[in-house]
């Protein structure tokens, strides 16, 4: 009896060790990335970050012309349309950010300056861009709109954005002191 109560505490704590075990948070970001991929695969485009996308698919149609359809997303999932009401959400959106930076006199251009600074902005885009794909509302309707319902899924995506930006940060200032 002594003996399985020993052997039964052995495995308990060998399953918990995996646990206290930290993987490198680039490995973890591209183990998340893989998954997300098949996620898209299995699950298919969801409509979140509408007029971002849509302003993207007429860019994307502008330099592509018609060849943009042959991507099966811009031809059954988001079809680019200059009358999709959200794209005028998110230029006021940003035409204000842009009008309250200049009003506080805290607007200035910050170019990088490092090559491996233009590759955390442009991996970091694209994964935002994988994740907004991805998630069943975006970061404003999570905030505003899930949790204070006490949906579980609002707070898990607040989770996950708060872990999300911390372990970017280790990353950036990692990359930024090496």
């Amino acid at each position: 009896m002594l003996h399985e109560s020993s052997r039964s505490q052995d495995e308990s704590g060998a399953t918990m060790s995996i646990f206290k075990k930290t993987i490198d948070p680039v490995i973890a970001l591209i183990i998340i990335a893989f998954l997300d991929i098949f996620l898209f695969l299995v699950v298919g485009a969801w409509t979140v970050g509408g007029g971002e996308t849509m302003i993207t698919g007429l860019v994307a149609k502008l330099f592509m012309g018609e060849n943009i359809f042959r991507i099966p997303f811009w031809k059954f999932a988001f079809e680019p349309t200059p009358y999709y009401w959200k794209i005028y959400i998110s230029l006021g959106m940003l035409c204000g950010a842009i009008v309250g930076a200049v009003g506080s006199k805290e607007f200035y251009w910050r170019i990088p300056r490092h090559l491996s600074e233009w590759l955390m902005i442009t991996v970091g885009g694209l994964l935002m861009g994988i994740g907004i794909r991805l998630a069943f509302v975006c970061n404003v309707s999570t905030f505003f709109g899930l949790t204070p319902e006490m949906n579980l899924g609002g707070y898990l995506s607040v989770s996950g954005i708060i872990v999300g930006a911390w372990v970017g940060s280790l990353i950036y200032k990692r990359v930024m002191e090496g």
